[in-house]
């Protein structure tokens, strides 16, 4: 049975929750749901119904396409002067023997390892330090351009450019217009946490305030940057928490339609301030996935983060609303496996992050990090070459 008619066969369902019903109906008639819309389906909506729900829309926006990019990760610093009480990654100035803070030569001796790598992106985030700043950064983004010019520049989050540019007094869009005439081509979507503030002032009290995250979005996407969003789910947020989260990002981007990627991640409790939060399980996992996929209805993409939630538990996404699980990352990350993920070196090669996506029946797509497509591995045949990190393949536009 194919996406459309499990969810006509589930809106036929007459001992279904009115409410429900009506969401569904929403659903099938492209409709907005509401902010109370997205309350109920935390509290009343069962995984098999928000997946039905889901895997609609993502099979109406992308079929059974699966996007995955080659990149790599820079993390310049994880000494930090923020206190976020979630982070098991950064430590604080006055514990940064404990910890590491890179040069510019140093990132850029990490970007010429990949000098004969197909990689397309690199992810650029981190702690936040006073002599990393917008000098350096500046010249760090010269410098990978002036190197390789073709490579996909994914720096900082606005928790970082708020201290810069704070720091350089300049204006958000003043510093972002900046750094893009050195080089940025694109923001994550990390620093967003919890948006409302009785949440925020808890978990990271003194970074830069919602208002100030969306303020540095809407700059860049007014310079033609597309950025990315995230929403940290899973430890002392309400379920309207969320939505209140959600449709703020919702909102912005019916203003600006600069985003391209939603991204839930999973609160971890190893080794943190908040080591006393039970973890959400796996279910509540997929159900968060579903919901974002209903409610963020002018967000292009829903991404999985594989290295933070497992590899099982990504391709079980794949039939909750999530198309895009991110990619090889190559072991250059250590914020997910320092917060007690799954994967303590979160590596694959380019044919596995296929082969994880074909065994769940999806389609699998490289792209570039705005989503045009690289390759096509639909029908692709690897060769037995398990030491290889990376394949060339045909560009396919």
């Amino acid at each position: 049975m194919n996406a459309e008619k499990k969810l006509t066969f589930l809106i036929n369902n007459p001992t279904m929750h009115v409410d429900l019903k009506r969401i569904a109906e929403k659903v099938l008639a492209e409709e907005r749901i509401t902010f109370d819309e997205g309350v109920l389906l935390y509290e009343k909506g069962d995984l098999n119904y928000l997946g039905v729900l889901a895997n609609y829309i993502r099979e109406k926006k992308h079929g059974h396409y699966t996007y995955f990019n080659r990149n790599f990760h820079i993390e310049p610093t994880n000494v930090c002067v923020y206190d976020c009480k979630f982070c098991s990654y950064s430590r604080m100035i006055k514990q940064r023997e404990e910890g590491w803070e890179m040069d510019v030569d140093g990132m850029m001796d990490i970007v010429k390892k990949y000098d004969n790598e197909p990689v397309t992106e690199v992810h650029i985030t981190g702690g936040v330090v006073p002599k990393q700043n917008l000098d350096f950064y500046a010249e760090f983004f010269k410098r990978c351009k002036a190197h390789r010019p073709d490579l996909h520049i994914k720096g900082l989050t606005p928790v970082e450019y708020y201290y810069i540019f704070k720091k350089a007094k300049l204006s958000h869009y003043d510093g972002l217009k900046y750094l893009k005439e050195c080089g940025l081509d694109s923001m994550p979507g990390g620093g967003a946490e919890i948006f409302h503030p009785e949440i925020r002032e808890q978990i990271a009290h003194d970074k830069c305030t919602a208002e100030q995250w969306l303020d540095i979005h809407e700059q860049a996407h007014k310079l033609g940057m597309h950025t990315n969003a995230t929403m940290l789910y899973g430890h002392i947020e309400q379920f309207w928490h969320r939505v209140d989260h959600m449709e703020r990002l919702r909102q912005l981007q019916d203003k600006t339609g600069g985003f391209q990627t939603f991204i839930p991640l999973k609160f971890r409790n190893k080794d943190n301030q908040m080591a006393h939060v039970p973890e959400v399980s796996v279910i509540e996992d997929l159900r968060n996935y579903a919901i974002a996929r209903i409610y963020m209805d002018n967000f292009p993409h829903i991404k999985a983060y594989w290295a933070m939630i497992s590899r099982d538990t990504a391709q079980l996404s794949l039939a909750y609303g999530v198309n895009d699980i991110d990619g090889t990352l190559d072991d250059t990350t250590k914020i997910y496996s320092m917060a007690g993920a799954e994967e303590q070196n979160p590596a694959m090669t380019t044919q596995e992050l296929v082969e994880l996506i074909r065994h769940v029946g999806r389609h699998p797509i490289e792209r570039d990090t705005l989503y045009n497509v690289i390759t096509d591995y639909k029908d692709v045949i690897f060769e037995e070459d398990k030491a290889k990190k990376y394949y060339a393949l045909p560009v396919v536009n």
